[in-house]
């Protein structure tokens, strides 16, 4: 690694490689973060609709049986 960073400048080092890592590997972090946020509101949003509608078709059934 040495011989790699050897003869450049240390502004290449110590600036460019790190701005350069943050712009990748955080874009991609982002991206993973914001897809499994997308994750959790789609299931969350999932669950609350089975949950609703199991309630209101077994409170419906259960209204129909007392007649």
């Amino acid at each position: 690694m040495k011989e790699l960073f050897g003869g450049l400048p240390w502004w290449v080092k110590w600036v460019a490689v790190p701005v350069i890592a943050i712009v990748v590997f955080g874009s991609l972090l982002g991206a993973l973060f914001a897809f499994v946020f997308k994750l959790v509101i789609f299931v969350a949003l999932v669950g609350g609709l089975v949950f609703v509608v199991k309630k209101f078709t077994s409170s419906s059934s259960d209204s129909r049986d007392s007649w």
